[in-house]
């Protein structure tokens, strides 16, 4: 129940909603019970055609209720307060303010049913929105190591699929917890009135439905955990699948990636048939032995007015009435174990992702910074990924003063893209420290630290958003005339007029409706506006025709300029102009030096890539 209790933290913010729904359930239930009630003196007045029946009479018989004289007095006056109001005047008289009363009582239960329903959804809508939106916001958070070793569905399902369990579980837990117990109640009090040995009777229907809402409860809460599993998978794989759609239909894979959703759907379908299953058999068991024992209070009521003559034919109907408005309510709550279980298997998920450890976080007193002044240190890093043995990067030491262009050269996993990562705070090294103006970077701020930053990579990331919103992605208040401006200088604001809605046309998730070379002059142009004084380019014209990497090239020398660089792998002309190129193998930093110095070394890397990779053809 730890979960479950963790679950109802997030219902206190709503306490008076909560509070009115509980008032308005409880008014309801009063009123529910009294419209049932007045059935009784509104049949004897019926059928006793036109002869008074008090209520004195129907609720004061000593035979069948229990003996306590501050209850006899409680009754006696209510009984007397009624009869004086509705039994005076002729039988008409007392036939209208019978039938005026159940009307306003049915009146009065139908508008607090209205408050009761509205406040619970407004409180039941307003947690599920915090649960989502704190689930939102720790992913933000999270380092970028968690999301390596996750599947991108399945935290979609999370976010989704699984709150939505809780959203359905919410509302029926509320009222399961307060209108059905107060229902059952007022009818209880109403039949204990009339009849307490028929009443005892009633009552043991409990026990055994308590002990199959048990059984069946745990079943289910099990189920949903492999359910809402399941409904991770299918949402990873669709991702997956939608997202590289051009590489299933490159490799004509349409019937294999088909067959393997259906395999994965077919597995959702038979774990909700069982708990469909499971949670059709509750209800229904419930009220098998419910009707049992109506047929046994049926048997044993009827005795007592044909037989026995011990009880009036029109408070025995009563007590039906009044029985039977509580089944449907014991059928109710025979549900409530099972939604508290399948929350409990939902919220169990989310609390899996809310009590990850965010280990990049801000420090407890960070130094303020305003701007970039001197340079940057990294001084003897180390870096391994939790679940690696190897180090990715070893002991790595240098130093980029303001205004330089460093470029970092080696094979593929020298740990290159790794060491500005680091910079970035995407990660944290093991040992060693990045220096920023002398300045511990763990000591800043991350957003202190990421704002002076901006970053240009080979997988260029654009949102389904207009041309505009994807270049001032993460700025505001910019006018469009500065957005050409850099538009301009990014060499994308030819293709960008061409486009049917110019800068207001949406280019796709992802940017699928733009050719690579388009998407990444749109990063350039994004990275522009940013305007940081420190630019990563990572691979950025790696996977580009030659026509395009001329002209992303030129924007990023154009984005170069005045600006602290850290280039990885880019084409000759940029590794030449860099002020140090360091080249890293193995996590190691084995050479640095200019382009000219380097290229002198017969046997070095440096060369050896160089002939391999950047000369000229």
């Amino acid at each position: 129940m730890k979960v479950f209790s963790r679950l109802i933290k997030y219902f206190l913010p709503y306490w008076k909603y909560i509070l009115i729904a509980v008032i308005s359930t409880f008014l309801y239930a009063l009123l529910n019970g009294l419209s049932i009630y007045l059935t009784i003196p509104l049949l004897d007045t019926l059928f006793l055609k036109g002869k008074a029946s008090p209520v004195n009479s129907i609720i004061k018989n000593k035979t069948n209720t229990i003996s306590l004289d501050w209850f006899q007095n409680i009754k006696e006056q209510i009984s007397n307060a009624f009869n004086s109001f509705v039994f005076t005047g002729d039988i008409l008289d007392i036939l209208f303010k019978i039938c005026s009363l159940i009307l306003v009582a049915f009146i009065l239960k139908n508008i607090f049913h209205y408050l009761q329903e509205y406040f619970l959804v407004y409180a039941e809508q307003g947690i599920i929105k915090d649960i989502r939106n704190k689930l939102y916001e720790h992913l933000h958070k999270l380092p970028m190591s968690y999301f390596k070793n996750e599947r991108t569905g399945d935290l979609i399902s999370r976010i989704t699929n699984d709150v939505t369990i809780i959203q359905a579980s919410v509302s029926a837990i509320f009222l399961s917890l307060f209108k059905e117990p107060l229902t059952i109640f007022v009818f209880i009090f109403i039949a204990v009135t009339i009849s307490w040995q028929l009443t005892l009777i009633s009552l043991l229907i409990l026990p055994f439905s308590i002990i199959i809402i048990a059984v069946i409860g745990t079943k289910i809460r099990k189920q949903t955990v492999f359910l809402n599993k399941s409904i991770g998978w299918i949402t990873t794989i669709l991702n997956e699948t939608i997202s590289g759609i051009k590489i299933v239909k490159a490799f004509n894979m349409e019937k294999y990636e088909i067959k393997k959703f259906e395999s994965h759907t077919y597995k959702y379908f038979k774990r909700i048939l069982k708990r469909a299953r499971l949670r059709a058999i509750s209800g229904p068991t419930t009220e098998i032995i419910g009707v049992t024992v109506g047929i046994v209070i049926i048997f044993y009521g009827g005795k007592l007015v044909v037989v026995d003559k011990e009880l009036e034919a029109s408070k025995f109907l009563g007590f039906l009435f009044s029985i039977f408005q509580i089944l449907p309510s014991l059928k109710q709550m025979s549900g409530i174990n099972n939604k508290v279980q399948e929350a409990i298997a939902a919220g169990y998920r989310i609390f899996e992702v809310l009590d990850q450890d965010p280990a990049i976080k801000d420090p407890v007193n960070p130094i303020q910074i305003n701007d970039f002044v001197s340079g940057i240190e990294f001084k003897d890093i180390s870096f391994k990924y939790d679940d690696g043995d190897d180090l990715i990067l070893d002991q790595v030491s240098f130093k980029v003063s303001k205004g330089e262009i460093i470029a970092l050269v080696g094979s593929s996993g020298a740990g290159k893209t790794t060491l500005v990562d680091l910079l970035a705070r995407y990660f944290d090294p093991i040992s060693g420290k990045i220096l920023f103006d002398g300045i511990d970077i763990k000591d800043i701020n991350i957003f202190d630290v990421r704002k002076f930053l901006g970053i240009v990579t080979q997988e260029t990331v654009l949102f389904h958003e207009t041309v505009k919103n994807n270049i001032a992605y993460g700025l505001k208040d910019f006018p469009l005339e500065k957005i050409i401006e850099v538009s301009k200088a990014a060499n994308a604001h030819n293709f960008i007029m061409e486009l049917p809605n110019k800068y207001d046309t949406i280019i796709g998730e992802r940017g699928t409706k733009l050719s690579g070379g388009q998407r990444q002059r749109l990063s350039i142009a994004r990275a522009l506006l940013k305007n940081p004084p420190i630019m990563i380019l990572d691979e950025a014209t790696s996977a580009l025709d030659n026509e395009s990497e001329i002209l992303v090239q030129e924007a990023i020398e154009r984005l170069m300029e005045k600006r602290t660089t850290f280039v990885i792998a880019h084409r000759l002309s940029t590794v030449r102009n860099a002020n140090t190129i360091l080249v890293l193998d193995r996590g190691k930093i084995i050479q640095r030096g200019s382009h000219d110095e380097l290229i002198k070394i017969e046997n070095g890397i440096y060369k050896k890539l160089y002939d391999l990779q950047f000369r000229d053809i």
